[in-house]
């Protein structure tokens, strides 16, 4: 055998070796397990208000509601919130709905309103919650809405019957309720403020301190 054939030879067992090589390679990949795809970062997901249930309790001459929501992704991607009340159709008052920040605030809340239910005769009737935060010229983004239809029995008999309850109170669980009625009042109180004191007495104001609305 010549040199030459020699030198092709050991060529040959080479590339074979290497080929070998890369086969076992490549085989012992499809046997390591893959890592999971990393989830859908939280920021990437779609920005909503869900209204999760709306739970109706009567007592003697009220009717309480419990209105249950959550922030997706979080509550970190909202601030305020309006929330319109419906009964039968019509609208009651509107609150706004200051959302918490702090690092032990949940990403699920509880509205609690409180209708007057004095001279409201027997009979079913539709209740209907609308969310969404509120924008310039109106604009409703993150709207949502739900509704329940419920069988009201008075617990005692009025004289005088009327078709829409009065709003008692609109408290919420961990939550900052102002009402559309409370707002024109605190507005009154700021401007009268404004009237009696002067600018840097009024950056030190219960209104600005605790209230601030668009």
């Amino acid at each position: 055998m010549g040199k030459s054939t020699k030198i092709q030879h050991l060529r040959e067992k080479m590339l074979a070796a290497t080929k070998q090589s890369k086969q076992t390679t490549l085989g012992n990949l499809k046997d390591i397990p893959q890592k999971e795809p990393l989830k859908t970062i939280e920021s990437g997901q779609k920005k909503q208000i869900i209204i999760t249930d709306i739970d109706t309790v009567t007592k003697e001459d009220e009717l309480a509601l419990k209105v249950g929501f959550k922030l997706v992704p979080s509550k970190t991607s909202f601030s305020k919130i309006k929330s319109d009340l419906f009964f039968n159709e019509q609208k009651l008052n509107p609150v706004l709905i200051t959302i918490p920040q702090g690092p032990l605030a949940k990403d699920a809340f509880e509205l609690t309103p409180v209708l007057d239910m004095k001279g409201i005769n027997a009979g079913a009737y539709t209740i209907k919650v609308e969310m969404y935060e509120p924008w310039s010229n109106e604009e409703k983004l993150s709207f949502t809405s739900k509704e329940v239809t419920m069988e009201y029995v008075p617990k005692t008999r009025e004289s005088r019957l009327i078709e829409i309850p009065i709003v008692k109170s609109f408290g919420g669980m961990d939550l900052a309720v102002v009402s559309e009625s409370d707002k024109n009042i605190y507005r009154e109180i700021e401007e009268t403020m404004k009237r009696n004191q002067s600018p840097s007495e009024m950056n030190g104001s219960f209104f600005h301190t605790c209230f601030s609305f668009s």
